[in-house]
């Protein structure tokens, strides 16, 4: 038996005693059926809602389902063609890691192009090689190497 149908049976009881509204305690018995009446009503339309907006939940979730596996599919197709397309491997062997990277500095004076190591770097200072300038290299040792400022 649902609120909905309580309240009424309640009513029913009520009305069938045939209770006499115009005393005080009578009005408050009717006036405190009439409220459950309504508060089943309402409570019943509630329920109807959160029913229908799970249903609504539930179809938006296996909409996104489908969506995210067409997606997931899609994109596993595309690794597939990708990986087909590859002439080459990308395995340690093939790539090679300079581990003395050089770096160019451009003499002031004559504006002749010089490539150091790190090494010859943190030596302070070379002389051009072709006006015989002498070329300063300062840095903090916290500086990283790739932003050595020359």
């Amino acid at each position: 038996m649902t609120l909905a149908e309580k309240a009424a049976y309640l009513k029913g009881l009520m009305d069938g005693i045939k209770l006499d509204t115009e005393k005080d305690e009578n009005r408050l018995l009717k006036a405190v059926v009439d409220l459950l009446q309504d508060m089943a009503v309402s409570i019943d339309d509630l329920e109807d809602n959160a029913i229908a907006v799970s249903d609504e939940l539930d179809e938006i979730e296996e909409n996104l389902d489908a969506i995210d596996e067409f997606l997931m599919d899609e994109d596993d197709e595309d690794d597939e063609d990708f990986d087909d397309d590859l002439d080459y491997d990308f395995g340690d062997d093939d790539f090679e890691y300079d581990e003395d990277p050089i770096y160019e500095v451009t003499c002031p004076k004559c504006g002749t192009v010089h490539q150091f190591s790190e090494k010859d770097l943190l030596e302070g200072s070379k002389p051009c090689s072709k006006c015989g300038e002498l070329l300063e290299f300062e840095f903090d040792e916290d500086d990283d190497a790739e932003e050595l400022p020359f």
